[in-house]
C-alpha cells in the first residue's frame, strides 16, 4: 500500500530488477495528413479541442510525429512480484507538428521531461492535459482547462493518478497537482505567470461497484508587464508580482478584507478585490460499476468574481453522463462509449456586479480587465471551446474594441446553452467510429448581447481502419459540419495515414487509460 509521505531526495531506495529495466515502454508515430472544406473555414469539431495543432483556416496538410518514453510498471510480471522500496523512474516526450495552410506553422505541442518519485511526479515542458471531472475524449471538454488550446510551458508536482491514503484502509484516494506556468507575451499585459493547482478525491476502492468523486482546480493569471498608463489596471508598469503577492495569489486572499492595502503598489482593480485573474470549477461525480459496463455522473460548478460562494450562479456548469463498455473487443458492431451532457453560462450570477450588497454578477467569463487576452493562449481559449475568441464569429456579430477604458478584448460571446452527444465504438474489432454533434445557444455577453437566438449545430464524424494492423499502419477520415449563425456554414474533411511504433508493456501506454480528473493524451 502507497503512503502519502513527504519523501527526502538523499534517503530513497531505487530497486528494479534485471528483467524490468528491459521492459522499458516506447511508443512513437508519425502521421501525414489534408484537410479541405466548402469555405475558407475549418469546421469547429475539426480544430477545437485539438491542442491547437489544428488551423482554423484551410485548406492545409500536416506532417505530425512524436517519441514518447513512459514509466516502467511498479510489478515485474515475469517474477510475479512488486518492485521494493520506494519507486524512481523517468519519461519524456516530444511531439512535433508541421502545417502547410494559409498561415504555416511549426508547432511543438510536447516537449517535456518526467521523474516520479514514489507516488509523486515532477514534470517540465510541454504537455498535453485537460484538468476537471468529465469525459476528455467524446465530450466538450472540463470548463477551466480543456484540450483547446496549444500546451504552455509549465513545470508540475503531482499526485498524477488516484492513489489510496493508507489510514483508511485505501477507502480515499487522492489525485491533484500544483504548478507554475508562463503566458505568450502577444498581448497588452506582458511576461505573465499561471498558476495552477488542483485536488479530487475518490470514495470507494477500486473494486467498490460504486464510488463518489469530487474536488476543485483553480487557475490564475497574475503578474506581468504594460506599457499602458492606467493605475485602475497597472501601477508603474508593473502589476503585482513579489513572494507576498504570490502567496495571495495561491490562497486567492480577499485584499478588501484586510485593515491595511498597499495602494500606493497596487493598481485599484487588484486592491479592491484579489491580485490576479481566478477562475476554475468545483466538481463532484458518482460512478457506477457493473461487470458489463460503467456509468459516470458528474458536475461542474464555475467560480469566477465570488458568485458561486454566494450562489448566485449556481445554475452554470458543465452536467454529463458517460456510459463505457467494460466488455471485450468482438467482431460484431459495438457501441463502446456514449457521452451526453449539457453546458450552460449564461446566468453569470446576473447582469450587475456589485461589492455591497453581494450581488457578485456579471461575470464575464473568460474576459478581465487587466489581461485583455483573457483566458486564452496564443489566441486559443483554454478552457471550453464554446466560449469563443470573438476573432471566430461571423462579420456582423457585436464584437468589441481595445480601449484603456476596456480592456476585456478576448471573447464576445460567454453566455451559451451547449446541448452535446457523442458515440463511438467499433465494427469487425478493428474499424473504429465516432460521433459528435453540439447544439449551442449563443447569446454573447450581457454588455453587447447577440441577437436572440444565434443558433450553431455542429456536427462531426471520424473512421478509422488498420491498413496493416500487425505493423502500426492505419488510415483516419473525419468529416465535420457547421450550420448556423455563429460560424460560417461549412463541411470539410481530414484524411490521414498514421503508423506507431510500439515497445515494451504498451498495453495501458499504447491505448492511454485515462484518469477521470487528469487524462493523459499521448
Amino acid at each position: 500500500m502507497m503512503k502519502l509521505l513527504s519523501i527526502g531526495f538523499g534517503a530513497f531506495i531505487l530497486t528494479v530488477s534485471p528483467a524490468l529495466a528491459q521492459r522499458i515502454p516506447r511508443y512513437m508515430y508519425a502521421e501525414a495528413g489534408v484537410s479541405a472544406a466548402s469555405t475558407n473555414q475549418t469546421p469547429f469539431w475539426m480544430h477545437a479541442n485539438q491542442f491547437g495543432i489544428v488551423p482554423k483556416e484551410g485548406p492545409f496538410g500536416t506532417v505530425r510525429a512524436g517519441i514518447y518514453r513512459d514509466y516502467r510498471p511498479y510489478a515485474d510480471s515475469a517474477a510475479g512480484k512488486s518492485s521494493r522500496g520506494i519507486r524512481f523512474d523517468w519519461g519524456y516526450g516530444l511531439n512535433v507538428v508541421a502545417n502547410a495552410a494559409p498561415q504555416s506553422a511549426v508547432l511543438l505541442p510536447e516537449l517535456y521531461v518526467k521523474a516520479r518519485i514514489s507516488i509523486f511526479e515532477v514534470r517540465a515542458g510541454r504537455w498535453r492535459q485537460v484538468i476537471g471531472l468529465a469525459d476528455s475524449t467524446l465530450g466538450v471538454g472540463p470548463y477551466s482547462w480543456s484540450a483547446n488550446a496549444l500546451p504552455m510551458p509549465r513545470v508540475e508536482v503531482s499526485i498524477p493518478v488516484f492513489t489510496p491514503i493508507e489510514f483508511t484502509k485505501g477507502i480515499l484516494s487522492v489525485q491533484g497537482a500544483y504548478a507554475h506556468g508562463w503566458f505568450d507575451n502577444g498581448g497588452i499585459i506582458k511576461n505573465f505567470y499561471l498558476h495552477q493547482k488542483a485536488l479530487y478525491f475518490r470514495l470507494g476502492k477500486e473494486t467498490w461497484p460504486v464510488r463518489l468523486y469530487g474536488g476543485a482546480n483553480h487557475q490564475v493569471q497574475w503578474g506581468g508587464r504594460s506599457s499602458i498608463n492606467n493605475p485602475l489596471f497597472v501601477k508603474d508598469g508593473r502589476l503585482p508580482s513579489t513572494f507576498r503577492d504570490y502567496i495571495d495569489v495561491v490562497t486567492g486572499a480577499s485584499l478588501p478584507a484586510r485593515s491595511v492595502v498597499d495602494t500606493t503598489r497596487l493598481p485599484t482593480i487588484d486592491s479592491n478585490n484579489r491580485i490576479g485573474n481566478h477562475l476554475g470549477s468545483v466538481d463532484l461525480g458518482g460512478e457506477l460499476l457493473l461487470p458489463g459496463f460503467s456509468l459516470l455522473l458528474y458536475r461542474q460548478f464555475i467560480f469566477e468574481d465570488g458568485s458561486l460562494f454566494h450562489g448566485n450562479n449556481i445554475t452554470d456548469g458543465l452536467t454529463g453522463i458517460r456510459f463505457q463498455s467494460r466488455k471485450p473487443l468482438s467482431d460484431a458492431f459495438q457501441l463502446r462509449h456514449i457521452v451526453f451532457e449539457v453546458m450552460d453560462t449564461r446566468n453569470q450570477g446576473g447582469p450587475e456586479f456589485t461589492f455591497e450588497d453581494k450581488t457578485r454578477g456579471n461575470d464575464e467569463y473568460f474576459n478581465n480587465y487587466q489581461y485583455a487576452m483573457g483566458w486564452s493562449y496564443l489566441g486559443r481559449t483554454i478552457g471550453t471551446p464554446f466560449i469563443t475568441p470573438q476573432t471566430d464569429s461571423r462579420e456582423g456579430l457585436p464584437k468589441m474594441n481595445i480601449t484603456p477604458d476596456d480592456l476585456r478584448s478576448f471573447t464576445n460571446n460567454n453566455r451559451v446553452l451547449v446541448v452535446h452527444a457523442g458515440v463511438a465504438g467499433n465494427i469487425f474489432r478493428n474499424y473504429t467510429f465516432q460521433l459528435k454533434c453540439s447544439v449551442s445557444d449563443n447569446r454573447g455577453r450581457y454588455i453587447i448581447p447577440f441577437p436572440y437566438h444565434t443558433w450553431q449545430v455542429s456536427s462531426y464524424a471520424r473512421f478509422g481502419m488498420p491498413l496493416n494492423a500487425a505493423q502500426g499502419l492505419w488510415a483516419n477520415l473525419t468529416v465535420a459540419n457547421d450550420n448556423g449563425l455563429l460560424y460560417k456554414n461549412s463541411t470539410g474533411f481530414y484524411f490521414s495515414i498514421r503508423k506507431e511504433w510500439l515497445s515494451g508493456p504498451v498495453g495501458r501506454f499504447a491505448r492511454s487509460a485515462r484518469s477521470v480528473t487528469n487524462p493523459r493524451h499521448y
